[in-house]
């Protein structure tokens, strides 16, 4: 059951474990390991995180398919507890890459949103490369928009998620400027503040995450997705401070609920004590190209334990070098993240064995 950090919400968004015997090649529908999967989702709830499902470190748009991704928010809404947060991802990649009309693209958001509704789960709405290509203008965002959290029955996340994560959101609110698309994402905000539970921002840009932060209506939380200064942003300052929603909390959960429950007691050193070592790793995992962090968190996952193999739906597990993955255990092992670290040495081993090099050992 769900510890509930007094100080900050705290979300996790979740990876999906492969099912190691299957086609999961590129461009083949997701196979996916139900019991794995949902495990890891107990392990969050377990440490007192929630659950952010159906994202992109779940590998939608990269991977996960529309018809895996149903099951995958519905089996989570089963499996969570009357205390588990669990929020879920509401897009519209059933659309494919064809180009799209935005009646299609309304329908394609109110198809998820349903699906989403229907399992009980929170609702985050995230971007739409459909919406980025076929948008005319701002106008065309603000209207769609409105029309959307007007049909989700509480209040929703809504996600921005910056071109360094999926290069087909360039330009998205309407302008490729930063600024401007802030202004425009504040008034959409504004205008629907009383159906909004808060904004993820996933822009690896912390002083652009603090500027909008202090521009939120009341009652609108900020849930940083920014996985290279999570820390700075979670603790805040005196003129307020981010909630989270972040990917790098998926392998970082043990550590992350320890530091928040620093928070809770009033110990801001403590907190930075804890999570300030491990921006390293986290800038490691997500470095360019930022959309392949999908692959570290996994091998992180296997590494840690928590599924017993290192295959990926859509084939993403060749998407990083043996000498990424090292520089990985070795940050890994510098801040303590594996529960057996033998465990993680071998697991490792195995791995450069496949590659024709020579083993690891613990120093």
């Amino acid at each position: 059951m769900t510890r509930e950090f007094t100080s900050r919400v705290i979300y996790s968004a979740a990876h999906v474990v492969a099912n190691p015997l299957a086609d999961n090649g590129p461009g083949r529908p997701a196979a996916v390991d139900w019991d794995a999967t949902i495990g890891f989702r107990r392990h969050l709830w377990d440490l007192g995180l929630g659950v952010a499902d159906a994202m992109d470190t779940a590998q939608r748009g990269m991977g996960l398919d529309w018809d895996a991704t149903k099951q995958l928010i519905r089996r989570s809404a089963e499996a969570a507890g009357p205390d588990d947060l669990l929020a879920c991802g509401v897009g519209t990649d059933q659309l494919g890459a064809a180009p799209a009309t935005i009646d299609d693209i309304r329908a394609a958001y109110l198809e998820q949103l349903a699906v989403v509704e229907d399992a009980g789960a929170g609702t985050i709405l995230m971007c739409s490369r459909a919406l980025a290509a076929s948008a005319k203008g701002p106008d065309e965002y603000k209207a769609l928009y409105a029309e959307l959290l007007g049909e989700v029955s509480g209040k929703a996340i809504l996600h921005w998620l910056g071109p360094m994560f999926d290069p087909a959101l360039e330009g998205y609110w309407g302008t490729g400027n930063l600024e401007e698309a802030a202004d425009v994402f504040v008034e959409i905000i504004s205008e629907n503040a009383a159906k909004i539970d808060g904004i993820k921002m996933s822009l690896l840009d912390a002083e652009a995450e603090i500027s909008l932060r202090r521009r939120l209506p009341e009652g609108v939380r900020c849930y940083t997705g920014d996985d290279f200064n999570y820390p700075r942003l979670i603790a805040g300052d005196e003129f307020g401070h981010s909630d989270a929603l972040l990917g790098i909390f998926d392998p970082l959960a043990p550590l992350a609920s320890q530091a928040v429950k620093r928070l809770d007691d009033g110990d801001v050193a403590g907190f930075h004590a804890i999570l300030d070592p491990t921006v390293p790793l986290a800038r490691k995992v997500f470095e360019a190209p930022t959309f392949n962090y999908k692959t570290g968190v996994v091998f992180l996952a296997w590494l840690s334990g928590y599924q017993n193999h290192f295959k990926m739906v859509g084939g993403l597990e060749s998407a990083r070098s043996i000498e990424h993955f090292g520089q990985i255990v070795d940050l890994a092992l510098e801040v303590n993240l594996f529960p057996d670290e033998n465990l993680a040495i071998d697991r490792f081993n195995a791995l450069l064995k496949t590659a024709g090099q020579p083993p690891r050992t613990l120093a």
